[in-house]
């Protein structure tokens, strides 16, 4: 499979189907049984872990389910720490909590976040070094309608912007905003 820049793909399929297995094969976190991943031009599979983190810092930007966010920093404090990870200047803050949605949570903890509040710093978090690609698992998951607009337009924007937007989804809102639909089953894509 591929994902170009400038292309928004929705990975779809039932519980258990490998979604979340091949955003970690991606992002470098698991190595793929078979073939290899190349991103932004480097080869990401079977590399030392110091590699794949320096990859995953310079090139992906990620959103999961849970787990984005440290509960000891701001909302503003973890998106500012994803920001020094970078070796670019990325988003400032404000150009991503504010469309968000989250500029009166900028000082917020994670622990008193709502879900889509979590759910929305957490793709602030993935967007702050300006990655060229944007793993998301289930970016609206959590949210509510008028939120899931204000995430799909953040992603569509990235696209057009030259991003490459994968996107793991069970919504098919999201679905029909991707270029392209692949469906898992048992590990393996069976449409495209």
């Amino acid at each position: 499979m591929s994902l170009g820049a400038g292309e928004m793909v929705a990975v779809v399929g039932p519980s258990g189907s490998g979604k979340s297995t091949l955003l970690a094969c991606l992002a470098g976190l698991d190595e793929p049984d078979g073939g290899y991943v190349v991103v932004a031009g480097d080869r990401m599979t079977r590399r030392s872990e110091a590699v794949r983190a320096a990859l995953r810092a310079r090139s992906i930007g990620m959103l999961l389910q849970s787990g984005n966010l440290l509960d000891h920093l701001s909302v503003a404090q973890n998106v500012r720490l994803a920001r020094s990870l970078a070796p670019r200047a990325g988003n400032a803050e404000d150009d991503l909590l504010g469309p968000l949605g989250l500029d009166a949570r900028r000082d917020a903890r994670p622990t008193t976040l709502s879900g889509g509040e979590a759910a929305r710093a957490g793709l602030a978090v993935a967007l702050a070094n300006d990655p060229p690609v944007l793993l998301a698992d289930e970016p609206t998951g959590e949210v509510d309608a008028r939120n899931e607009a204000v995430v799909l337009d953040l992603l569509r924007k990235r696209a057009s912007n030259g991003g490459s937007v994968l996107v793991v989804t069970h919504s098919d809102r999201v679905a029909e905003q991707a270029d392209r639909v692949i469906r898992l089953s048992d590990g393996r894509v069976s449409g495209d």
